[in-house]
């Protein structure tokens, strides 16, 4: 008992304190989650009920993560531009769109072409989501509300992908449909109870003191954000690190599969990762939330690195699932507290662009990891890529550990729910 008193607790001092618009976009990315079809059963519907050939497959996925790549600058400028709550309004019902007509397209070329289309509008959103989370968050509780934000993600994730199968047995299509009306349903949800939270280009560099590439209050570009040379740095880091936890997904299993591995037994092992995230992002998140974020991001960079790195070692599934804990935990880390070091490092009127181009960073990895692995694997062996990842994840937590030497301090924001969120009446109710 005295326990379950301890985890109730523990729980509503981590959701407490947060402005209500957080808790409406929270509850929009987790609807958006719970219909992601698209994402976990495309090669199955190409190759399975479809009929093409599994190259043309990987041809299809690589166009949808090009499109996401695309879509991760240009959702950031129109973030800045547009506002957030547009960008938001254009990018969900466009993913809407776009996911029904792909349940109807039958030509080989148009299936191609709505899938690089849906990659660029399901992608567009993110820089506004993380950018308006910083809006309307205060300072002192940015870890905890990305923390939160990174479990909807991964709870709706887990959920849909178990209801996906059930759904795929019956009808493909079916699948489409039923993403496209819960992304919608995400639409009608920011239009009705989000109001517009974009800072006024007056506002300056924001909590963090801003950044070296900017000047309080100017305007700010993409140039502005290339040549902000700290940034940058962290973005090229952040690729590093995406390209380790990528190997989650596409390195692990090839590697499985090539020792003997059953798909269910990698499905055993994978599994092991949305579980542990489900389960300890909250009270993790609790554990960090005050702490250094660059030794945070210093340890998580080498505990994913060395994660990956154990997995040469592994010879059953059990001990596979082990590694799979490390870096989970270095994940649950990692997440949270670089999303919001990019808020820290950005000033408020270009969050859209910084957020942008941070996500651009895992597009590009994501692009990148199924090349890099399968060339490593082929060429070299498994072993090969799993010292790499050790490698990636040592230099990331240098890189870390340098570049984030004097980083300027935030200044926490007046007490108040509604922190950044510019009141707008007409916006449906409050």
């Amino acid at each position: 008992m005295p326990y379950a008193i301890r985890a109730r607790r523990a729980v509503r001092e981590t959701v407490s304190g947060l402005p209500r618009e957080f808790w409406w976009l929270w509850t929009s990315t987790l609807v958006n989650r719970l219909g992601a079809f698209v994402a976990t059963f495309m090669a199955l519907y190409l190759t399975l009920d479809r009929g093409y050939s599994a190259t043309y497959a990987g041809v299809v996925a690589a166009l949808h993560g090009l499109g996401g790549v695309i879509s991760s600058i240009g959702g950031g400028v129109l973030t800045d531009r547009l506002g957030r709550r547009p960008t938001l309004l254009i990018a969900q019902a466009s993913t809407a769109v776009s996911v029904a007509l792909l349940a109807f397209v039958r030509d080989p070329v148009a299936i191609a072409g709505v899938a690089f289309l849906v990659g660029m509008a399901s992608n567009a959103s993110r820089p506004a989501v993380q950018a308006m989370m910083a809006d309307i968050v205060r300072p002192e509780d940015r870890v905890r509300a990305f923390s939160l934000n990174y479990w909807a993600i991964n709870l709706g994730f887990a959920v849909s992908s178990m209801a996906a199968g059930f759904i795929a047995e019956v009808s493909y299509r079916a699948g489409f449909l039923i993403e496209a009306g819960m992304t919608m349903v995400c639409a009608v949800l920011v239009f009705l109870r989000l109001p517009e939270s974009r800072p006024e280009q007056t506002a300056g560099t924001g909590e963090g003191g801003g950044t070296a590439g900017s000047s309080p209050g100017g305007p700010v570009s993409l140039g502005t954000v290339l040549r902000d040379g700290r940034f940058m740095g962290v973005v090229g880091l952040s690729f590093l690190v995406a390209l380790i936890f990528q190997q989650g997904s596409v390195g692990l299993p090839v590697a499985m599969g090539a020792a003997g591995f059953s798909p269910a037994e990698y499905g055993l092992a994978i599994a092991v990762n949305g579980v542990l995230i489900v389960v300890l992002q909250i009270p993790v998140t609790r554990f960090i939330e005050h702490r250094d974020p660059r030794r945070l991001l210093v340890l998580s960079s080498v505990l994913a690195g060395y994660g990956f790195g154990l997995t040469a070692f592994a010879g059953s599934v059990w001990v596979i699932a082990l590694t799979v804990c490390v870096w989970t935990l270095a994940e649950i880390v990692n997440a949270p507290t670089q999303t919001s070091l990019v808020v820290r490092l950005s000033p408020a009127h270009g969050r859209g662009r910084y957020q942008g181009m941070y996500t651009m960073s895992w597009s590009v990895a994501a692009l990148v990891a199924p090349l890099l692995s399968g060339f490593v694997i082929d060429r070299f062996g498994a072993e090969w890529l799993w010292g790499a990842c050790a490698v990636l994840g040592t230099v990331a937590g240098v890189g870390y550990g340098v570049l984030m030497r004097r980083l300027p301090q935030e200044k926490p924001a007046p007490a108040g729910p509604d922190v950044g969120v510019r009141p707008q009446p007409e916006v449906g109710a409050g």
